[in-house]
């Protein structure tokens, strides 16, 4: 029996169980985690696998309310509350439908997950090619449970914003219209042949395109004819609780929205001020939208192809990776890859983002850099995004989590599902990091930081007032333009901000709770403070619930981490 067993045994049996279900639950984060054992299979989104994400949910709740906290070791007692925590949000969100709204969504939908999966699951042997290939039989009954939820949200009301399903619906006309011989996931795919090849060409064909064709017919037929209008989370049902929810499922605090957005006010002072300075110098004057224009308009500053953004941002990971060893006391082992956003979802997706490594080590971390509207990507926007993302960003952070041999899997894998503010305000923090660690050529870089900053700290102003004050979209972008956002990256963010209420929030919260524990243990422990130990600190326990960092840090810096 399992009660007989010490309290940190049974915290630790319990993350075992719960992470295990999860991986069968959701059989393609087992693919990206570098596991093959659910790799024929795809998720259920329907009401048996929600009943049974429910009740895994419902019991992992329970038994972590059984464990006796008083002496658990601090690991262990960090794995018991987090596990209650994502437990309990899981149920929340599940008694408020919000699968209803997930369902559309041109930023992680359902009809990109074909596409993704080919990045991440080889289909080079015999044997590898025939669990591929029995993904894509299943996908039919993936896409027909996807559509039966759209049903189900016109029936509730809660229906995805307009603009979302405007995005989603573009986007999957844009797949459809490739020719089936160059069709993203034969042509991506990894095989040994060409003839196998062929062969995953035309079951896409027969098999995939007429799934997705249902979906689009659903979701651009009756389904967007009861769109909102209005794009914030407000106007849904019961949308101000939704809203809460978010915000606390994204960030793990209970947040008023009102005083959120006007931290990101008084912050963008700040930063302007920043700005203003680099802007003088420059010869400028107070006018940092003229020195702006100035970077946007030189050609030094702009890519000429894909290939020269791609090279630029390794360039600055090498260059981060020679300095790191004087500012972190644990590397990461895995590599870390960059690769231009495929052209099927570019015009959808953000400026850059990363992907985790293998579990395994076969596969390094992905940092994918947007060559979309080439024009508009400067190297000055894209020096701060590479440390935010890379290193010494999600690549060091989530990297170094996996690699960690003193937790579970659970810790090491999983412990995203509730750290999201704690991974974004890592990213963030790394940003203003890169200055200090001199990784910014000159000013102009460093005036791209700081326009970087301005953004997070609109998010937290536009986010809130999209989704609890009522905002029109074209106000969110025309306030992210004054922050120092291009027209193309103003209005992807927005409709991104519309999509996943709360998630813009995580980045400035984030690294507001991480610098001001910085400075708390400079405070205490003055010439003593050791920026390397803290560093290590911050990272060496996976990601967190902030107020859980915030309580534990400065015990673990006390000691040998």
């Amino acid at each position: 029996m399992t009660d007989s067993l010490p309290a940190s045994t049974q915290v630790d049996a319990l993350a075992d169980r719960f992470w295990e279900s999860i991986l069968e639950l959701e059989p393609t984060t087992a693919t990206l985690y570098g596991d093959p054992r659910y790799a024929d299979r795809l998720e259920d989104p329907g009401s048996d696998g929600r009943a049974k994400a429910r009740a895994l949910s419902e019991r992992t709740a329970a038994e972590a309310d059984a464990i006796e906290t008083a002496g658990l070791p601090t690991e262990a007692r960090i794995t018991r509350d987090m596990l209650k925590v994502i437990a309990e949000l899981q149920i929340e969100q599940d008694d408020q439908s919000l699968h209803q709204l997930r369902v559309v969504d041109q930023m992680s939908g359902p009809q990109q997950l074909l596409p993704q999966l080919t990045q991440f699951q080889p289909a080079d042997t015999p044997e590898r090619l025939d669990a591929f290939i029995a993904r894509l039989y299943a996908y039919p009954a993936f896409m027909a449970a996807n559509t039966e939820i759209l049903r189900d949200g016109m029936a509730s009301g809660l229906t995805a914003p307009r603009i979302v399903a405007e995005r989603t619906i573009a986007q999957i006309e844009r797949m459809l219209a490739i020719p089936p011989e160059s069709g993203v996931v034969a042509s991506m795919l990894k095989v040994s042949s060409e003839a196998e090849r062929e062969r995953v060409r035309e079951i896409v064909r027969d098999v995939v395109r007429p799934a997705d064709v249902a979906f689009l017919e659903e979701l651009s037929g009756p389904y967007f004819a009861s769109t909102r209008e209005d794009p914030g989370l407000w106007s849904a049902p019961d949308g101000e609780q939704l809203y809460r929810t978010a915000i606390r499922s994204w960030t793990t605090l209970d947040l008023d929205p009102q005083v959120v957005h006007q931290i990101g006010l008084d912050e963008i002072e700040t930063i302007e001020e920043e700005r203003r300075t680099i802007s003088r110098t420059a010869g400028f004057g107070d006018d940092t939208a003229a020195y702006r224009a100035s970077l946007d308009a030189s050609a030094a500053n702009t890519p000429q192809s894909k290939a020269d953004l791609v090279t630029r941002a390794m360039d600055d990971i090498d260059r981060a990776m020679a300095v790191a060893p004087r500012y972190f006391g644990v590397l990461p082992r895995a590599t870390c890859e960059v690769r231009p956003v495929e052209e099927f979802k570019e015009q959808d997706a953000p400026f850059a983002y990363y992907y985790p490594p293998a579990a395994d080590g076969s596969r390094p971390g992905i940092y994918y850099a947007n060559g979309y509207d080439l024009a508009s990507r400067k190297y000055t926007k894209l020096a701060t995004t590479t440390y935010h993302e890379a290193a010494p960003g999600h690549h060091f952070q989530i990297t170094l989590e996996m690699e960690n041999p003193n937790l579970n899997a659970f810790r090491r894998l999983g412990s995203r599902a509730v750290g999201g503010a704690y991974v974004e305000g890592w990213g963030l923090y790394s940003e203003r990091l890169a200055d200090e660690m001199g990784l910014f050529r000159d000013e102009d870089e460093r005036f791209g930081m700081l326009d970087a900053q301005a953004w997070r700290a609109a998010r937290l102003v536009v986010d809130t007032g999209l989704h609890a004050l009522r905002w029109p979209r074209q106000r969110s972008i025309d306030f992210l333009k004054t922050a120092g956002l291009s027209e193309t990256d103003a209005v992807i963010e927005t409709d991104r901000y519309i999509s996943w209420p709360g998630q813009a929030l995580t980045y400035k919260i984030g690294q507001r709770e991480i610098e001001r524990l910085r400075m708390e243990m400079t405070a205490r422990d003055g010439s003593r403070f050791d920026l390397r130990a803290f560093h290590d600190a911050v990272l060496g326990h996976g990601s967190l619930p902030l107020a859980t960092l915030s309580r534990e840090l400065p015990g673990w810096l006390a000691a040998t981490v």
